[in-house]
């Protein structure tokens, strides 16, 4: 099948009668598309951040519909959403206990094992280090060079500028990363214990340089929301490498 990478010159474009049968998008951007007289049967979409805008599907929004179910099938996922230290506090308490069940019925010959271009068990720990480190360490804390060594950085990093001399270019044993993990888990959970509505309202400099200003809340938010959205996808792909959970 052929590849097309950066390519720009379908924004905006029309296509009749075309089959886009088994196609893959990563990365990209259908943001506006309009779709009418289509075959969807077996269309998988999956979005990080669908529940910031809308889908529309026969004219209905799904959006509120997936965000209800997910909420339903991962107990404590509406808690990332909340304004309140207390809120914060059980929404960590549930996704922590979560993570805890799915990585300790993982077998050691599946921690490093991928669907397609997903990301493995171990990777998906060592990213969600990273995720901590972003916006705990240097969101919250304001620590100048914020990352572990091992954390696994997000696709288009280096592209963006971001110094990828900070890690290591040899992967860690798996029991480095759950130590690591573990301590960064720590790492929030001790924030949390202490936080204040005061200190949630603070505002703080985006840890990737963007524009945004977050406040301390929105901070752990973030943090809740990357650690409910790899659960999924974990138990997504383990499930699809013959493990349920």
């Amino acid at each position: 099948m052929t590849t097309y990478s950066g390519a720009e010159g379908f924004a905006g474009a029309t296509f009749l009668g075309t089959s886009f049968q088994g196609a893959t998008l990563r990365f990209s951007d259908v943001s506006g598309v309009t779709m009418r007289s289509v075959d969807v049967d077996g269309l998988d979409i999956d979005s990080h951040d669908l529940s910031f805008g809308s889908l529309l599907v026969n004219g209905v929004d799904v959006v509120p519909l997936v965000e209800a179910e997910l909420d339903r099938r991962f107990p404590g996922r509406a808690l990332q959403r909340s304004q309140t230290p207390e809120g914060l506090r059980e929404g960590w308490a549930a996704v922590r206990a979560a993570w805890q069940e799915t990585v300790a019925a993982t077998p050691p010959d599946l921690v490093d094992a991928h669907v397609e271009d997903e990301w493995s068990l171990a990777q998906t720990l060592r990213h969600l280090v990273l995720a901590t480190d972003a916006w705990l360490r240097g969101g919250v804390q304001r620590v100048e060079q914020p990352f572990h060594e091992i954390g696994q950085v997000f696709t288009g990093a280096e592209g963006m500028g971001f110094d990828m001399s900070v890690f290591r270019a040899d992967p860690p044993s798996f029991e480095e990363v759950l130590a690591v993990r573990a301590e960064r888990q720590g790492l929030v959970t001790d924030v949390l214990a202490t936080v204040t509505p005061e200190l949630l309202a603070e505002e703080r400099a985006d840890p990737w340089g963007g524009d945004w200003r977050p406040t301390v809340g929105d901070c752990l938010r973030v943090i809740l929301e990357e650690e409910w959205a790899h659960l999924r996808y974990t138990r997504r792909d383990l499930d699809r490498l013959g493990l349920p959970v």
